[in-house]
């Protein structure tokens, strides 16, 4: 018993030392691990939700919420909201697009342009909610490209660790970093230079959670010019719910 009691503070002497001998989580680890936390039954990439939105920009009213359905095991998408008292609607199956204006898919050339309601935007409105809303699954996307450098920093005031992200030719061509909590390796903001020598882009606090179908998703995203910090808008993420097939 003396023994013991004479070796334990060498051990409090080689705690601190131990502790700093863990070896740091690659990038691909701290990845993984927030991917766990968001995504952690593993449905991202076959299950489906609908996902209620509601965005504000400053100076403007509210709009109404926009409604998205993500069906990724069948390749389906749908965007729905309301404006101008107008009720839009676009849809894709696979490559077939179907739109609708207050429920009707006779719609006026006139009316498509006031509204932007085409075959052409869909899918960029597809690939923008899909992406934003499917972080940080998507990082996993071919073409990504991941840094292996795990960067210690802060964001927002908060110590983070950042993933730093570029994609291949034709797939993108903005720098992304993303910030995760150090304890659970949460999303808690990213940042996104289209050329980061000149600084431009924005970054994207992220506040709270929504919970629902299996995901965990960051609830508020505001968006700020890197340059001088200007609020854009807020998008909050009222409600998940998984869809029946």
């Amino acid at each position: 018993m003396h023994a013991a009691r004479s070796f334990l503070p060498v051990l409090l002497l080689l705690l601190p030392a131990l502790v700093q001998a863990q070896p740091a989580p690659s990038a691909a680890e701290l990845l993984a691990r927030s991917i766990a936390w968001h995504d952690p039954e593993g449905r991202w990439a076959t299950g489906a939700w609908r996902l209620t939105l509601a965005e504000t920009a400053p100076g403007e009213e509210p709009g109404a919420a926009t409604v998205l359905e993500i069906d990724n095991g069948r390749g389906r998408f749908v965007w729905s909201t309301e404006r101008d008292g107008a009720r839009l609607r676009g849809e894709l199956r696979g490559d077939e697009c179907i739109l609708t204006l207050n429920g009707s898919t006779e719609i006026a050339p006139a009316e498509r342009e006031k509204h932007r309601l085409t075959c052409e935007r869909l899918p960029k409105l597809r690939n923008y909610f899909t992406y934003l809303w499917g972080l940080p699954m998507k990082l996993r996307d071919p073409g990504t490209r991941l840094d292996p450098e795990v960067r210690e920093t802060t964001f927002e005031g908060r110590a983070v660790r950042a993933l730093k992200i570029t994609y291949a030719e034709g797939v993108g061509s903005d720098t992304w970093y993303f910030y995760l909590d150090r304890e659970t390796s949460a999303l808690v903001g990213y940042r996104f230079f289209h050329d980061e020598a000149k600084g431009d882009g924005e970054f994207i606090p992220l506040e709270g959670e929504t919970t629902g179908g299996g995901l965990r998703l960051p609830r508020q995203r505001s968006w700020f010019t890197n340059q001088d910090r200007k609020l854009l808008g807020t998008d909050t993420l009222v409600a998940i719910e998984p869809l029946e097939r």
